[in-house]
């Protein structure tokens, strides 16, 4: 059945039956769990009185109220923890030890980012909540993962970027201006540890659901940074060398980077020689294509540190829009560099409806991104905004636990919740 209280759309939910309890905080784990939620799961986000999620203060900027006012909700915190109930659970007293393990065995999925064997002081660990629930799903997820000489360590997404070799083949060239390795943008280790916990989550659900049989999770933030090297990694274990960095260039394309026009950025890709000699023709150059130098892309790529200024000189001397227009007229693949905010005024941005807008208790709506996974039958409903801090504490302890006003009012005197 679907849980009550979650989302007020009427469309079926693909994981409308299942019910999730968030230990987690901060980005990978609360990411994973807004993945559930948007899918239809009820995510019972179980947070500190009185402070919360870490997240909730790093600000700023905070949603604003309508006067206009910040209001205490960062917006880091409101980026991953939409579609949630918000409980607030004392988890170093015996008693919120205890209310918790209650609700564990009203879940299907637990997830946590604790250090490794802190939760099982607490008994809260995996052993401890298959005893009340058998066929949990637990996904524990770290910085080093359960075992080995680094399992007790904390792990941090721009750490790992460093050990991770991520930060090794991003930034410019070591020989040029501004060379040396650069972190991504956006918290990359983090969040792509949360989907990949989210398809396990999903995997072992699966399983479950076929043979009744539960399991535990193992989610490394470094295991998932090596991983994602993807071809990378695999250029080097097929060859034995290091990839190096080659900034916004292609190692084995030519041209296929980044130029600078006369009022912005455009990125041209040519991927055969076909392209490289529509776009020297559209700048007026055909010259460098007949240029025996520079015929084919392997005598390009040996060629690039002559090459690459001639090019950068003839893309000067155009705007970018008209560098964009007469590229997509010859078919040559190239595209802006867009900031932010004209990633979410693009017109394909907008007719996907990436931006969407949320009613929130104190900032009246918050503006938030859709998530991107489209389905017919079960679509992914961004439909609740992130809660309060402790905004459903009473709400899941009398649905869930089925706790009376006075003794929910008992728990909360004591300083449990």
């Amino acid at each position: 059945m679907t849980h009550p209280g979650t989302h007020p759309s009427t469309l079926p939910r693909a994981l409308g039956h299942i019910r999730v309890l968030d230990l987690s905080r901060v980005l990978a784990g609360p990411w994973c769990a807004q993945n559930l939620a948007d899918l239809g799961a009820d995510v019972i986000k179980i947070e500190r009185p009185g402070s919360g999620d870490d997240t909730r203060a790093w600000g700023p900027p905070y949603a604003k109220d309508a006067a206009g006012l910040d209001t205490t909700e960062a917006a880091y915190y409101l980026s991953a923890n939409r579609g949630k109930r918000s409980v607030t659970v004392d988890i170093a007293s015996p008693e919120g030890q205890e209310l918790l393990r209650e609700l564990a065995r009203h879940c299907d999925v637990v997830l946590e980012n604790f250090k490794v064997g802190q939760l099982k002081r607490y008994g809260l660990d995996y052993e401890s909540l298959k005893s009340v629930r058998p066929d949990i799903v637990y996904c524990s997820i770290t910085g080093f993962g359960q075992d080995g000489p680094y399992a007790h360590r904390a792990g941090y997404d721009f750490l790992i970027q460093g050990m991770g070799g991520l930060m090794s083949v991003t930034g410019e060239r070591d020989d040029l201006p501004g060379g040396g390795p650069q972190k991504t943008g956006v918290a990359l280790t983090d969040l792509m540890t949360g989907m990949y916990a989210t398809v396990a989550v999903l995997a072992a659900l699966t399983h479950r659901d076929r043979t009744g049989e539960g399991q535990y999770i193992d989610m490394a933030l470094l295991d998932t940074q090596v991983a994602m090297l993807a071809n990378v990694g695999s250029n080097y274990l097929n060859s034995g060398k290091a990839p190096q960095r080659w900034g916004n260039a292609h190692a084995n394309i030519v041209p296929y980077q980044t130029f600078a026009c006369a009022d912005g950025h455009i990125i041209v890709a040519t991927g055969n020689d076909g392209q490289y000699r529509k776009f020297v023709e559209a700048g007026g150059r055909p010259e460098l294509a007949n240029d025996a130098r520079f015929a084919t892309n392997p005598q390009r790529v040996q060629g690039r540190d002559v090459l690459v200024p001639l090019l950068a000189e003839m893309v000067k001397q155009k705007p970018r829009d008209e560098w964009i227009a007469l590229l997509e007229a010859a078919g040559v693949p190239c595209g802006p560099i867009n900031d932010v905010g004209e990633v979410f005024a693009n017109e394909q941005v907008q007719a996907r409806g990436m931006a969407i807008d949320l009613p929130h208790p104190d900032a009246g709506q918050v503006r938030l991104v859709r998530n991107p996974i489209r389905m017919s039958a079960t679509p992914a409903t961004s439909g609740v905004a992130p809660p309060l801090l402790g905004q459903h504490t009473g709400e899941v302890l009398r649905e869930v636990l089925g706790r009376s006003e006075a003794e929910i009012a008992a728990l909360r005197a004591r300083g449990v919740l």
